[in-house]
């Protein structure tokens, strides 16, 4: 009975989606003040209804109900109650009613937090949020209904995939999720605005917290995606360039782009219609995202290769919302006119560069993703395009990124004098070349990208650091403290990336790989490190039988760590997986996976030495904390305010 009230739970959510897709709309339109509020109490409705259907959903895995189908095919009496829980989402139907979770969500959340909003464009926003959200409704239950129910049910069930049973991928759907849908908030702005005729400093106030939301989840979700790869796939790397790793990353330089590009619109009424594109193409690249993972297209390990009638569906919803929204951008960009004017060297000129290399480079990623499918329904012709092509094509727009960074950053709005604004920037420029002497007297290979890689992360944290500084003038450290948050978490993010920047850089140059057949007892020695195969063993975990290797790691003589790498099979499912053991240090990673046995008695083995892997993760927080940073100051939550009243007129005497 908890399906079938979940089910119609659902049902009602889309009744409820369609009338705050239309009433709210005519009201802004004839200006009817009650049809317009109605769509607020319809948003939170909608979200109480989808998050009940969503609950007697996860009910069903938590109860192991093999009579509903999708828990019947993804999980299993005997897996933990974690995995119980996140293979609600480990599947194509039950994420899908976790997307329009999180879209009812942020629409209710517009609608509880919209106070300052004009009333006629928090319907439009809302009324175009539920538009997305009626379209998805009717894709879950006309084709996805994760509440079907077996007419003879099973004992047990097939268990979820062994690769999602992992606490990284738990938390990593609910996350990308919540950044892939939060641009959509992005995106009903833009159509409300385009709707209305009207952007200006207040719309750039207003949608900017909603982005800002989005780019932190998706930053935290591409982490823990990636983060998860480099543990538990037993490759040892951090970033394959696979299509669904690109289909987050796209959407997420698209948002950094029109986090900078508002700042424009906010501060000098400029960059309006670039600013409405890039709006509109973030959330457009989301949904590229979601139209890739779930249409059989492509092979990845991230994908539900759901059958094509599925991608044709989702690809309908992508041409009418996007191609849409560009038809209307097209009718109305006359109408967007920027009232500010600057030199080309000047805080604006920066963001509008930040923006073509930001824009550029996921055109690039998503050509490099795209022209593999292209070419086999054109010309019938199987491509690979791998990472030497993205390494190639990608990597300068973020060279020439991070060297104008921390210069844009400080440069005064409307003109600047390059050599004047420089000058707080010399001694960031200083420490960069010591950064980058150190680099080059430890690299025993003299590579160029360990130098390169950290000086651009050096300058792009100290510069971070330096425009802090900068900003407080003569009255230091108390003037300091006393900084916007969105400064402090500006600094933090911008650094973040600098972190990150030196992490990739050293551990692409510095790794060191060792791959061996390793006899039991018998050590043997990796750049410094003296590693022993002590013994294999075989255990059994709650739900897999494991074949696991006792390793020792030593230095010099001590003993650095005692490591356990397996080899597990999911007898459910007959599938093995990879489980490396990994000695995590803020410096270096030793990263061990045991591979099969050999004839002569050895071991497979293979050996990591992984300089600075973890800065790569812990930059990423930081961008991410930067963002929590600036979302707490006072000036995102309340945003804009009410619109400037017009000025009286006073009658002549």
């Amino acid at each position: 009975m908890t399906a079938e009230f979940g089910h119609f739970a659902l049902i009602l959510a889309f009744a409820v989606s369609l009338f705050q897709m239309v009433v709210p709309m005519v009201g802004a339109s004839k200006g009817w003040g009650p049809w317009m509020d109605s769509a607020r109490p319809a948003a939170v409705a909608q979200f109480l209804l989808v998050g009940l259907s969503f609950a007697a959903l996860t009910m069903a895995f938590v109860s192991s109900d093999f009579s509903l189908k999708l828990v019947y095919e993804n999980s299993h009496t005997a897996k933990p109650m974690l995995y119980k829980i996140s293979g609600v989402w480990g599947n194509h139907e039950g994420s899908m009613l976790l997307w329009v979770l999180i879209l009812a969500l942020f629409g209710a959340a517009a609608a509880a937090f919209g106070d300052n909003l004009p009333p006629a464009l928090r319907a439009r926003v809302l009324a175009v949020q539920a538009a997305i959200g009626a379209a998805f409704y009717a894709f879950i239950i006309f084709t996805s209904n994760p509440f079907l129910r077996l007419a003879s049910p099973p004992f047990d069930g097939r268990d979820l995939n062994p690769l999602l049973q992992d606490p990284g991928l738990a938390f990593h759907p609910p996350f990308l999720y919540l950044g892939y849908v939060g641009l959509s908030m992005a995106f009903s702005f833009a159509v409300a605005a385009l709707i209305e005729g009207r952007v200006d400093a207040a719309w750039a106030r207003w949608v900017r917290p909603w982005t800002l939301a989005a780019w932190m989840f998706l930053t935290i979700g591409i982490a823990l995606g990636s983060w998860w790869a480099y543990y538990e796939l037993g490759w040892g790397g951090f970033w394959f360039w696979d299509p669904v790793e690109n289909a987050s990353f796209m959407p997420w330089l698209l948002a950094a782009a029109l986090l900078h590009s508002a700042v424009v619109v906010e501060k000098r009424e400029a960059l309006k219609s670039w600013t409405i594109l890039l709006a509109i193409m973030a959330f457009g690249f989301s949904m590229i995202g979601t139209f890739i993972v779930r249409s059989g297209v492509i092979t990845s390990v991230h994908s539900f290769a759901s059958d094509p009638a599925r991608g044709v569906f989702i690809l309908g919803i992508l041409v009418v919302f996007t191609g849409g929204a560009l038809t209307l951008y097209a009718a109305r960009a006359q109408q967007m006119t920027a009232k500010g004017v600057f030199a080309p060297v000047s805080r604006e000129g920066a963001l509008v560069l930040n923006n073509v290399l930001l824009a550029v480079s996921a055109f690039v990623v998503f050509i490099g993703t795209m022209w593999p499918l292209i070419a086999e329904l054109l010309w019938d012709r199987k491509l690979s395009v791998g990472a030497p092509f993205f390494n190639q094509a990608f990597t300068p727009f973020m060279i020439v990124l991070a060297m104008v960074l921390p210069l844009g950053s400080i440069l005064p709005w409307k003109r600047a004098v390059l050599g004047r604004a420089m000058r707080p920037l010399w001694p960031a420029l200083a420490l960069t070349g010591a950064v980058m002497a150190l680099v080059w007297a430890v690299s025993t290979g003299r590579s160029a990208i360990a130098v390169i890689g950290a000086g651009l992360g050096a300058w792009i944290i100290f510069g971070a650091l330096a425009e802090l500084i900068h900003r407080t003038g003569q009255s230091g450290l108390s003037r300091l403290l006393r900084l916007p948050r969105a400064d402090w978490g500006k600094a933090a993010a911008h650094a973040g990336l600098g972190v990150t920047f030196i992490g990739v850089a050293l551990l692409t140059a510095w790794q060191v790989e060792d791959i061996r057949v390793a006899q039991v007892g018998q050590p043997f020695t990796v750049a410094d490190y003296q590693i022993t195969l002590q013994s294999v063993d075989e255990v059994e975990g709650p739900n897999y039988l494991s074949t696991m290797a006792t390793m020792q790691v030593a230095r010099n003589g001590r003993t650095v760590a005692t490591l356990h790498p397996e080899k597990r099979v999911y007898p459910v499912q007959a599938m093995p997986t990879t489980e490396a053991a990994i000695d995590n240090g803020i410096f270096r990673d030793i990263y061990l996976v045991i591979g099969d046995a050999q004839a002569d008695g050895g071991w497979a083995v293979r050996i990591y030495i992984k300089p600075f892997a973890n800065w790569i993760w812990a930059g990423s927080l930081l961008m991410a904390l930067g963002g929590i940073v600036s979302l707490s100051d006072r000036r995102y939550r309340v945003a804009a305010g009410a619109r400037r009243a017009p000025a009286k007129t006073v009658p002549a005497e």
